[in-house]
């Protein structure tokens, strides 16, 4: 175990304060359970690593999607999340999913739910509890879990339902990102007529389960424009979320601040353990009615968009829309089972807004 002073000279002489090979030299060894490579989707060969506490019981389940621009990444990197969300006394489970070029938008967000699935099936192995489950995510993998807790039809077609989730929490998420223009995104997300599928902003209905929404100010990678629109379109439809702003703390530091000799220095873990053990305490609110639901689109080989540019509808002021039904793949039955400154944001507050009804 590396002392915390020479934790903080490796990262300053490193420069590495987004690496997450170095927040797991960070992370903590002891005080937690770990299953790795955990088959969820056997037919896809997807699987998932397991954290949890030694004595868990009745535990908060926190399904946790690392971000990667929906084409990097791994789950073995992220042991400093698991562990952190361990300590607090939640089994965290991180699943892999498919990654672009090998598929395109929605068949990593059909894995997604598949992992929720197993989750909540096998809580009780781990000692959580299926009642409490919450879906994170850092950046495109908080663009993930919003989606999750924003449209329906995804646990639906996984065989379950969006009532199966206590609440979501998004760091550093994208939610709210047309006009796609990187040829890479347009290829992902493409053709331009299905871009709207991709965008959590559209799908909000005032059903969702409680949002806890954090992003910093000074993020060039994701604007926290992202959070704050989707978090006032949320308040607007009458669904409940919560945000918390920092005005230094960026992209990459938001989730590297759960590292265990990092978490003094910002209080993000703090605020998603508060979020997660008043909600799970609560009763869950009845459900409301709503008149517009979106589906979203079956997933199918995609034409290279290359760089050509296309004419796209203005959309940078996002109106509810009502999206016609595409019927994504049925279930499978499966057995159950930037060179940041590192240091920009030491001691700065953060600004915590409530925007629930």
């Amino acid at each position: 175990m590396i002392s915390r002073s020479l934790a903080l000279v490796l990262v300053l002489v490193l420069g590495a304060c987004g690496s997450p090979a170095m927040m797991n030299r960070m992370a903590s060894d002891e005080g937690y359970k770990r299953v790795e490579n955990v088959p969820y989707e056997r037919s896809r060969g997807l699987d998932a690593d397991v954290y949890y506490p030694p004595q868990a019981a009745d535990a908060p389940v926190v399904v946790f999607f690392y971000g990667g621009r929906w084409q990097q990444g791994d789950k073995a990197e992220y042991r400093f999340v698991g562990q952190a969300l361990a300590s607090r006394g939640y089994v965290a489970v991180l699943p892999n999913v498919r990654k672009y070029p090998d598929v395109r938008f929605p068949a990593f967000m059909e894995d997604a739910a598949q992992a929720v699935r197993w989750a909540r099936q096998s809580a009780a192995q781990f000692g959580g509890n299926a009642d409490k489950l919450f879906v994170m995510g850092h950046s495109s993998g908080a663009h993930i879990a919003a989606l999750l807790a924003l449209n329906p039809e995804y646990l639906k077609a996984a065989g379950g339902s969006r009532e199966w989730l206590r609440g979501m929490i998004g760091l550093a998420g994208a939610y709210d990102f047309m006009p796609i223009t990187a040829p890479d995104l347009r290829d992902l997300f493409g053709p331009v007529d299905r871009f709207p599928y991709s965008q959590p902003v559209f799908y909000v209905d005032g059903q969702n389960p409680p949002l806890l929404l954090i992003h910093g100010r000074n993020d060039e990678v994701l604007w926290a424009s992202n959070t704050v629109n989707l978090a006032q379109r949320v308040a607007k439809a009458g669904g409940a979320v919560e945000t918390v702003l920092y005005d230094s703390l960026s992209h990459n530091m938001i989730i590297g601040s759960l590292a265990s000799y990092l978490r003094g220095r910002a209080d993000v873990l703090d605020n998603i353990e508060e979020f997660v053990n008043r909600i799970s305490s609560k009763p869950r609110p009845p459900k409301r009615e709503t008149e517009i639901r979106g589906t979203p689109l079956i997933a199918e080989p995609l034409p290279d968009a290359g760089s050509e540019v296309i004419d796209e509808p203005d959309l940078s002021a996002p109106q509810p829309l009502e999206l016609p039904p595409i019927e994504l793949t049925p279930q499978r039955s499966e057995p159950e089972a930037d060179a940041d400154d590192p240091w920009a944001f030491l001691d700065a507050p953060a600004e915590q807004v409530s925007a629930s009804p």
